[in-house]
């Protein structure tokens, strides 16, 4: 059976937000990803490709797909060749032709086949961005792991990794260390109810 990992790594402002980390989407606070991680990004993208070979597939909701397909399938390189050879499979009821090598795309209700998906597969099942299908697999029990990239600022307003639906959910501290001078890496595990 495989585990359905919250991360790639999965980055957040001190207080929780996921939204326009790049400054993309226009966002006014967007941007806080390269602001706020600054030299330390060159540790992070050390993490982001221990991630991505230790996973066994990713996992995404539309919006990501397409976000990570048109930032990695241009580039090459082991974190880019990586991520473009994987297997991916995209929660969608819209996307009718995946344009990204190793691409499935899940149809119908979500946790219905992301229960079917962790059953076939035996790795790590990692959830990068995709918040908000995160959201819908957290409030279906699916999620065994987050691991998060903490950015040294608080921004006050934006889209939270963790909505007010997620309700109380338990978690375990597994492992907490630094990447760089500024950013936490803290992994979690939910805690199953008896």
């Amino acid at each position: 059976m495989g585990k359905i990992v919250m991360s790639g790594p999965q980055n957040v402002s001190l207080d929780g937000v996921v939204q326009d980390p790049d400054g993309a989407e226009g966002f006014e606070l967007g941007g806080w990803f390269p602001r706020f991680g600054g030299a330390d990004l060159a540790e992070w993208s050390k993490i982001a490709l221990e991630e991505a070979l230790g996973a066994e597939a990713w996992l995404l909701g539309r919006k990501s797909y397409e976000f990570f397909g048109a930032r990695w399938r241009p580039r090459s390189g082991e974190l880019a060749d990586r991520l473009n050879s994987m297997p991916k499979y995209v929660v969608s009821s819209t996307l009718e032709e995946p344009d990204w090598d190793n691409s499935t795309v899940l149809r119908g209700d979500v946790v219905t086949e992301v229960s079917q998906l962790k059953r076939e597969l035996d790795g790590e099942i990692v959830v990068p961005g995709s918040h908000r299908l995160g959201r819908t697999l957290i409030e279906a029990g699916l999620v065994d792991e987050v691991r998060l990239v903490v950015f040294p600022v608080v921004l006050g307003a934006g889209e939270r990794f963790f909505g007010e639906a997620c309700g109380t959910r338990p978690l375990r501290l597994v492992e907490a260390r630094t990447i760089g001078d500024g950013l936490a890496f803290l992994t979690y595990e939910f805690v199953q109810s008896p």
